[in-house]
């Protein structure tokens, strides 16, 4: 007989049931960690059984996919599903947010949940930001490169689809504990904010009071201005006398002290990150006295970190600065700006799914609550030698920027799936959902300061500002935003046999309905031309220059004026609406070919509208509500887009040809004449309301090899032809760049890809080596016509945001007796085009990061894991060039985790 042992973890892992149902293969080894059976002898590794369900589901995908399941999720050790992505064939990860697919930028991507579409919490962007969404809460990342007609039309390089654990097949209770650290953590900048911040929530205290809501609301009437004369007139109608000078300096000084104003900075060493996830679920069978079965799954999740860099930024002083920049760097730059940035991120996420089975039917409920808040404080110091303002002039310009944003992404999801069996209809598949989320973003408050420093010697000598030179001294900015989305769909299905063929027929439809809000506020300070402001005489003391007016005193014995200063057009209302109905077909045939396509109708409308300050005046918002103005400002299209794919399969491989007519749509914001400051590229933004929309024509082919034990290859080739594309120019305007939209003529991206999976050394050091990764190698050419230059250097040039290269690499470990496991995680992308440059200037490129991470998991036993990170091993820094020279950069921290997880 053979001797009794203990199951091992080796034996669970290639055991997988499947996965999509990865929770109960957990539970099941949690309620067997002491079982008694005979000594099972297990061929595999953790990777090769976590992967071969995923390698299955792509191969049997109609259509070009790549797919990456929750067990790989965790060995790359990545915390969401932005980062988690780019470790996908030709993806990339920009501003640690938006996904580019085949070097194609964020607008190229569609981002699905489940398959429905949800908004974007993101202020400037109507792609949703990946890193909202924890890895907790992910079962699967599924990424469709070649179009089919059940998926929006509004798609370009890919669709992602985030596909959220499902209900669990046993009992699960599982919780996370972790905490981490950076090199960048010594010296960060922080300020007293409120007592809920670390709940990722502002609790009021840099809101906008109630008195000051409504004394806007009595003293904006077809106006925008709060000054001392206007509230002089405005109460002299309101009152029917005289309204003094003094009294209406008072008025405007009590609003004033209506502002939050105690933003005093602090340089102290940060706190270390910290982070905790619970999952909790549970299976009930024979429910009702039915043969059914009702599961339950509740997960949440909380990480507190801080990140902390010193950026730098500049504007060249001539299109051949490179060799003014090898003599003298003081001439290399018309302006140059040099920040340190901390930056404190709270993300809070809860979600529960309750689900019933029975006989082929499948029904359940989700609801998703995801937080992200992020907090700002900077120090800037910023010189333009042109204006006399450089250390060497004795005078610089210093910035401090407060702001709390808080983003919030509410989603209640209903699905369900039924296989019928009744009459005519047997054989008939049929699923459907129905999602309501909401989007909202605020920004209860945020203060920009921008003083002077004086310098003797080219030392730092005080800092002060004076009424004459004009311009925001103290601006308070205050932000809402509102995006909902309803969203519906359903699809049947019907498989028809004969001859050895198969033909499934598929048809549904899919609904849209969504409108988004914006709305920002501005409040300036004027100072009389005479009023001096000594604030600080030491760099210490000039860092508490937010706090200057904290006492009412002050503000009373200063010759100051608040204003409302409200631009043209800084708020916008938009309303989207998308009816699509789509048929499609997937024909197997002679046992070796298989044929799938189809066609989808759009019906798509939308509107956008750019206003300032109606709020408070509903007849100026209905002007801008007008028939003939709502008639301006829409787009109204309709079209069908088909696809086509062809798979040849044989035993050990297969060949995949495709073809697809889709669309890419700008923007809600990029249609508003509003200017507003991109957080990706941190230039000055204006939209544009002319773009048209892009359409493309997309050619894919694919050859994949699949070999014994789970070893396997892919190599294919891409091409897309694209008519208007949107691109962002750069102008240089007062020393500043501003990026503005502009439809080209037309543009191509081609390139080829590989993929691999591959046992290196089966028995080393005690356990087995794989290589796993991707290399994707294109280009691409934007031309512009000659009569649309304007002030563009190149007619032609790469689009924006490609790379000609994007290569993920990793060796990985697994130990024999299932106790230990590591990964070399390296990821890189070639240079890109941030903007394209005009005046003579060339284009700007974002310079490529060598990315290298380790990750180390240790089993202890079958209920706890240990998790090591680290981060970023070479310590690259993010860097801007144009010219040659740089002209941005920004310090990327080199990071430390520890996370231990317990199953009960």
């Amino acid at each position: 007989m053979k001797p009794i042992k203990q199951f091992k973890k080796n034996v669970l892992t290639v055991s997988l049931l499947s996965l999509l149902a990865p929770l109960s293969v957990q539970t099941f080894a949690a309620e067997n960690d002491q079982a008694e059976i005979e000594e099972v002898v297990a061929v595999g590794n953790r990777l090769k059984g976590s992967a071969s369900a995923v390698i299955e589901e792509r191969k049997n995908q109609a259509f070009v996919a790549d797919i990456m399941g929750a067990e790989q999720i965790s060995r790359t050790g990545d915390s969401d599903a932005a980062s988690a992505l780019r470790r996908v064939t030709g993806l990339t990860l920009v501003n640690d947010k938006f996904i580019y697919v085949r070097g194609l930028g964020e607008r190229y991507s569609s981002v699905r949940l489940n398959g429905a579409s949800v908004p974007s919490p993101d202020l400037t962007r109507n792609v949703i930001p990946l890193d909202i969404f924890p890895t907790n809460i992910i079962e699967s990342l599924s990424v469709q490169k070649a179009y089919s007609p059940n998926m929006p039309a509004a798609f370009g390089g890919g669709d992602v689809n985030i596909r959220t654990k499902s209900l669990p097949n046993e009992r699960i209770f599982k919780v996370e504990l972790g905490t981490g650290v950076n090199d960048k953590m010594s010296n960060g900048l922080t300020y007293e904010g409120g007592s809920d911040d670390w709940l990722g929530k502002d609790d009021g205290t840099r809101a906008m009071t109630t008195a000051l809501r409504q004394s806007l609301s009595h003293y904006i009437k077809g106006s925008t201005d709060i000054s001392v004369r206007n509230i002089r007139e405005v109460d002299a109608k309101l009152f029917n006398r005289v309204v003094t000078q003094e009294e209406a300096l008072a008025t405007n000084k009590f609003l004033f002290k209506q502002l939050p104003r105690d933003y005093a900075l602090t340089e102290e060493s940060l706190d270390p990150d910290i982070g905790a996830k619970i999952i909790y679920g549970d299976r009930f069978d024979n429910i009702f006295g039915y043969d059914g079965s009702l599961g339950f799954l509740v997960s949440a999740a909380y990480d507190n970190e801080w990140s902390n860099s010193k950026e730098f930024s500049a504007v060249l002083s001539s299109p051949d600065s490179k060799n003014v920049c090898q003599d003298d760097k003081n001439l290399c730059y018309s302006s140059q700006d040099s920040v340190q940035a901390t930056k404190h991120n709270v993300k809070l996420n809860t979600a529960i799914n309750v689900g019933y089975k029975l006989d082929g039917h499948e029904v359940s409920a989700s609801y998703m609550m995801l937080r992200d808040s992020e907090d700002e404080a900077s120090v800037s110091i910023y010189q333009e030698p042109s204006k006399s303002l450089s250390i060497a002039d004795g005078q610089v310009q210093r910035k401090h920027l407060t702001s709390f944003e808080e983003r919030e992404l509410s989603i209640l999801q209903l699905k369900g799936t039924h296989n019928l069996t009744w009459g005519l209809l047997e054989g008939v598949g049929f699923d459907w959902q129905y999602t309501d989320s909401t989007a909202a973003t605020e920004i209860p408050g945020e203060l920009e300061i921008t003083v002077r420093d004086r310098y003797v010697d080219g030392k730092y000598d005080s800092t002060y500002y004076n009424g004459s030179l004009g311009g925001n001294p103290f601006l308070y900015r205050f932000v809402d935003m509102e995006d909902n989305v309803e969203n519906y769909g359903w699809n049947t299905s019907k498989a028809f046999y004969f001859d050895g063929d198969e033909l499934e027929l598929k048809a549904g439809g899919y609904f849209i309905d969504k409108t988004r809000e914006y709305r920002t506020d501005f409040f300036n300070t004027r100072f009389a031309q005479t009023q001096q402001l000594e604030f600080a005489s030491s760099e210490a003391d000039a860092l508490k220059i937010g706090s200057y007016f904290k006492d009412d005193a002050t503000i009373d014995a200063t010759d100051v004026e608040l204003l409302f200063q409200e631009p043209i057009a800084d708020d916008y209302l938009a309303a989207q609406k998308i009816d699509a109905y789509y048929g499609q077909f997937d024909y197997s045939f002679a046992k070796s070919w298989r044929l799938s396509g189809g066609v989808r109708y759009e019906d798509f409308r939308q509107v956008a509208l750019a206003f300032s300050r109606s709020a408070f005046d509903p007849s100026l918002l209905q002007d801008k509500l007008s028939a003939e103005a709502i008639k301006e400002a829409t787009i109204m299209q309709d079209d069908y887009f088909g696809s086509l794919s062809m798979t040849y399969s044989q035993e050990g491989y297969q060949v995949r040809l495709g073809y697809g007519q889709t669309v890419v749509r700008p923007d809600l914001r990029e249609l508003t004449a509003v200017q507003f400051q991109d957080p990706l590229t941190d230039y000055r933004t204006i939209g544009n309301p002319f773009l048209k929309s892009s359409e493309l024509d997309n050619y894919d082919a694919r050859v994949e090899f699949y070999f014994d034990g789970g070893d396997n290859f892919s190599v294919g080739a891409f091409y897309k032809d694209i008519a208007l594309p949107i691109e962002a120019k750069l102008n240089e305007t007062d020393g500043r760049f501003t990026l503005q939209y502009e439809n080209a003529n037309s543009a191509t991206v081609y390139g080829v890809e590989a993929e691999w999976l591959v046992e290196v050394a089966p028995d080393f050091l005690g356990g087995a080596f794989f290589t796993s990764g991707n290399l994707t190698v294109s280009d691409s050419e934007v031309e512009i016509l000659k009569e649309n230059q304007g002030d563009l250097t190149n007619l032609k040039r790469r689009m924006s945001g490609h790379s000609k290269y994007v290569a993920n690499f990793q060796l990985n470990y697994d130990s024999h007796d299932g106790n230990h496991q590591a990964s070399l995680i390296y990821n890189v992308f070639g240079d890109r085009i941030l903007a394209a440059g005009v005046n003579g200037f060339d284009d700007a490129y974002e310079q490529p990061i060598n990315s290298l991470d380790m990750v180390y998991t240790y089993y202890p036993n079958f209920s706890t894991t240990v998790t090591f990170k680290v981060k970023n091993l070479l310590g690259q820094d993010f860097e801007v060039q144009q010219n040659d020279v740089v002209i941005r950069t920004k310090e990327m921290a080199q990071s430390l985790s520890l996370d231990v997880a317990i199953e009960f």
